[in-house]
């Protein structure tokens, strides 16, 4: 096995994966934004729209575009943090949260059929293995800066 060997069958895994997980998603109603929006809320709780940006990884303007969205959908309701009134902190209304728990079991339960090729074991090997490997690509993109 090589480097290059790997990287390829990496990101034709990582293709195929996301390809089903965002029609899995996009099977529950919410587009994939929206649904990283919800999904951050509902198991980290209220959250300030930076704060989400860093667990999702979304742009500025794809982040705006999907709190706006779920908020008119009365998903998600704004309020202002005590400690910085300039902050604007997101939660899940009931009925984002009911939303959001629904479309997260129906998504857990695609995933847990596209992974079961994997026995338990397999998938907690790599698991450990992906996370050794982007933690170690984390450390030298750091060196790197």
């Amino acid at each position: 096995m090589n480097a290059p060997k790997l990287w390829i069958v990496l990101t034709r895994a990582h293709r195929a994966l996301s390809a089903l997980a965002e029609r899995s998603i996009a099977d529950t109603g919410l587009c994939l934004s929206d649904f990283m929006v919800l999904e951050a809320l509902l198991h980290k709780g209220p959250l300030t729209i930076t704060a989400i940006q860093e667990k999702v990884l979304l742009a500025s303007g794809s982040m705006t575009a999907a709190v706006d969205r779920v908020e008119k959908k009365g998903l998600v309701i704004r309020t202002f943090t005590p400690e910085d009134r300039r902050a604007r902190v997101l939660q899940l209304t009931v009925e984002g949260r009911a939303v959001a728990q629904a479309a997260y079991r129906r998504h857990a339960k695609d995933l847990e059929g596209h992974t079961s090729v994997l026995t338990p074991a397999e998938q907690e090997q790599l698991y450990s293995l992906l996370k050794k490997l982007g933690l170690h690509a984390a450390e030298q993109k750091e060196k790197q800066q």
